[in-house]
């Protein structure tokens, strides 16, 4: 296994994250997978034994039972284990069982610990943005979680790079705790972060962690052209995340994945995830799967590296347009660019947008 350094803290995260989304079954989560404690037990110490040293659940999968099962599948696995959790989504039909105040945080924290048996939570996300409470507030309260112990570092998650950037502000004035990682979600089929979540992340110095990094299996190989649904797949079950709005994109992406693969002797899921794991800013990608042989496939690419050739493959056929303000950037910007800047800029020919002459 690859550790990487989460931001800008000292903390070590392996490039492969295990999800539990798949935990509990309960509701619309049940069409993703419905693990229960012994098949939960089992590909957690599979992981561990391949040097996964991180686990992700939330407040809202299957309304806390992910995280009881995780608790219970991770007792006398040690102190090194690292859990990262999340709160924000609705989990009842109160006023309050939903949103970012401090009162929810708070109380949310509490009962995820009570859930998951442990005395701190390592990582804990902010779920979605909260657009009816000042961040003011969700900073300090996040500040009170990590004084008081029960929370190591604080993140965001679906936030756009505006939100993110005002939360850091409201920290930073109020000298309290930033936020150290995202989770965003961000795959060859998805590559909008690259406008501005991954450039933030690079010049803010935030970890990231990529949620759903095989765009919930339409990237694993599984899926093609013409065929439907893979059997027994979320989609077949009525999953409709990531949306897809342009079919015939996503499986040329597919069918360049499937021929690297093929010619290097692995999986279309293992390119995917080297490829993630390749790009800048990137410290994890959180999988989940049901089966053993899922988990044993992707981590086979931590070890992955692909060539230039197949990376220019890869980007040619998946990168999106450079939108505004980011053309004229790249018409006039170049020369004094950031790294920051180019994450999203080096993937891009040096031409001109409108004709040879930028002043045209």
């Amino acid at each position: 296994m690859q550790y990487r350094t989460l931001g800008r803290t000292g903390l070590k995260v392996s490039a492969i994250t295990m999800g539990t989304f798949t935990f509990g079954g309960q509701g619309a989560f049940g069409r993703a997978g419905a693990q229960g404690v012994e098949d939960a037990r089992r590909l957690v110490d599979l992981c561990i034994d391949h040097g996964v040293n991180m686990f992700d659940t939330a407040n809202m999968y299957s309304t806390g039972l992910s995280e009881e099962i995780l608790g219970e599948a991770l007792q006398g696995k040690g102190d090194d284990v690292l859990v990262t959790s999340k709160a924000r989504m609705r989990i009842g039909e109160g006023p309050n069982d939903e949103g970012a105040s401090r009162y929810a945080l708070i109380r949310e924290c509490e009962r995820s610990l009570k859930r998951l048996r442990r005395d701190h939570i390592d990582l804990y996300y902010i779920h979605e943005w909260d657009g009816a409470t000042a961040i003011e507030e969700t900073m300090a309260a996040l500040d009170t979680l990590v004084r008081q112990g029960k929370v190591r570092y604080a993140g965001c998650s679906n936030f756009s790079a505006w939100h993110v950037m005002k939360a850091l502000a409201a920290a930073d004035r109020a000298g309290g705790v930033r936020f150290t990682s995202q989770q965003i979600h961000y795959t060859l089929e998805a590559r909008e972060a690259e406008y501005e979540l991954l450039p933030l992340s690079v010049d803010q110095g935030l970890g990231v962690q990529v949620w759903s990094p095989l765009a919930a299996g339409l990237l694993s190989g599984k899926h093609r052209r013409g065929t439907g649904p893979a059997q027994g797949s979320r989609q077949e079950a009525g999953w409709d995340e990531p949306p897809i709005r342009d079919a015939d994109r996503l499986w040329r992406i597919v069918d360049c994945l499937a021929a690297i693969g093929e010619a290097r002797g692995v999986s279309a899921a293992q390119v995917t995830l080297a490829w993630l794991l390749s790009r800048p800013g990137i410290t994890s990608a959180v999988v989940g799967g049901r089966q053993e042989a899922q988990f044993r496939d992707n981590f086979g690419a931590v070890d992955l590296e692909l060539s230039q050739e197949e990376l220019q493959r890869l980007n040619d056929v998946s990168r999106l347009p450079l939108i505004y303000p980011y053309w004229h950037q790249h018409n006039f910007a170049r020369p004094r660019f950031s790294a920051a800047d180019q994450v999203l800029h080096a993937d891009y020919p040096d031409r001109h947008y409108g004709g040879e002459d930028p002043l045209v």
